[in-house]
């Protein structure tokens, strides 16, 4: 019987960043993953990427990952513009407004994912049990007592559930959760345009879901997601290359010229799911297993990294006032803290989701006018500058530079 202050369960993005934050509070702290991170991605783009704030940016630089990322496979992101197809309305944001080099990044999941774990097998405090699964998890009064699946047992004052939006502490714990399915699924590829991206990501508003184009590193690749309601997602999957590439050029109103796709595409579908309680007595949870929203925005990554450096600061507050860190009583604060933007950012979604859907002419009228306006507003669109910076709110102090 192995016995470590704190068990993380989940050794992906949020799992790890949860880890490496943690270790100013020098406590021992135990990951248990299923898969050992995979090197650095070379080659072709890989097809799941992430655009990351400047916040969590931040975030990964102090916890000492970010020196590990490769920066001929990273593209900043300088401008965002985004559309109403079919329509006058149009609004950009420039990093140059809000005297800032970036509005953000744009990586592959792989390779921030590998940045972590190479920094957290650095670390004296984090032990990596990797491939491990839980077996069996029991919350007791003061400690849990967790089986792996060799065999092998642990003990820990608190569990931390990053596993996911199906995380299996969160079902073991009875943390309820709300949950509604957008009827949509979100296709994915690599795209490789006819005229150069210049590091604008770039979004546009279709009457059956949207359509962004992520600029990566090389100047004529992009990575989409194309979110469209389900009957119209299952026909563009069906079509053969030729077909898609048209649809796709079509669909993006020929923004960056003929579309060539240079990767397979998959969809996946898209759920909402909030959970209504994220702690308990020696259990909470962070990131997907708390909530997921809709790609719209690509604020899932962030939000979650954000909740690991939010709960890290609560916990080493408490070890501080030699508090313990694993009642639910004393980690409250973090849950209202968290709750809140994750609320915020879930209706904000679902709310641009229903303006944007359909094409009835007085609803598109109303919205264009709307989007045309804030444009002419440079006070506001500051404001929404620095939400998409995620520099809005109240940050974590590891998101702080």
């Amino acid at each position: 019987m192995q016995s470590v202050d704190i068990v993380i369960v989940g050794g992906g993005v949020v799992g790890l960043t949860q880890a490496l934050a943690l270790q100013e509070s020098g406590l021992s702290v135990a990951v248990v993953e299923s898969h050992v991170s995979e090197n650095m991605p070379s080659g072709e783009p890989q097809l799941r990427v992430s655009a990351l704030t400047v916040a969590t940016q931040t975030v990964l630089q102090n916890i000492g990952a970010w020196q590990h990322l490769d920066p001929s496979r990273m593209s900043r992101y300088l401008d965002m513009y985004v559309w109403d197809q079919d329509s006058f309305a149009n609004i950009d944001f420039k990093s140059a407004k809000v005297e800032s080099n970036e509005l953000g990044y744009i990586l592959e999941n792989q390779s921030i994912r590998h940045a972590l774990w190479l920094q957290a097998e650095q670390s004296s405090f984090i032990q990596l049990l990797a491939p491990k699964k839980i077996e069996n998890l029991v919350f007791g009064q003061q400690e849990c007592f967790i089986t792996l699946n060799d065999g092998s047992h642990l003990t820990a004052r608190l569990v931390i559930g990053a596993d996911g939006a199906n995380s299996l502490v969160k079902k073991q714990a009875n943390l309820v959760e709300t949950f509604w399915d957008y009827e949509q699924h979100a296709i994915v590829a690599t795209i490789k345009t006819e005229l150069p991206h210049q590091n604008i990501a770039r979004q546009v508003f279709t009457a059956s879901g949207p359509l962004a184009f992520l600029p990566l590193w090389d100047g004529h690749y992009c990575s989409i997601v194309w979110s469209q309601d389900e009957p119209i997602s299952a026909e563009l999957m069906a079509l053969d290359k030729a077909e898609f590439e048209k649809a796709l050029t079509v669909a993006f109103d020929g923004q960056l010229g003929l579309c060539e796709l240079v990767s397979e595409k998959q969809a996946y579908p898209l759920k909402m799911r909030y959970s209504r309680q994220w702690l308990d007595d020696r259990v909470v949870i962070v990131g997907d297993a708390a909530h997921t929203l809709h790609p719209l925005a690509g604020q899932g990554a962030n939000l979650g990294i954000l909740d690991a450096a939010a709960l890290a600061e609560q916990i080493n507050k408490l070890v501080s006032q030699d508090k313990d860190f694993g009642l639910a009583k004393n980690l409250r604060p973090f849950e209202r803290w968290r709750k809140t933007e994750a609320v915020k950012m879930i209706a904000a979604m679902e709310g641009f989701k229903r303006l944007f859907a359909g094409e009835k002419p007085v609803k598109k009228l109303f919205r264009d006018i709307g989007l045309a306006a804030v444009n002419q507003i440079p006070m506001v669109k500051q404001s929404i500058i620095k939400q998409a910076m995620g520099l809005a709110g109240e940050l974590p102090k590891l998101a702080k530079k």
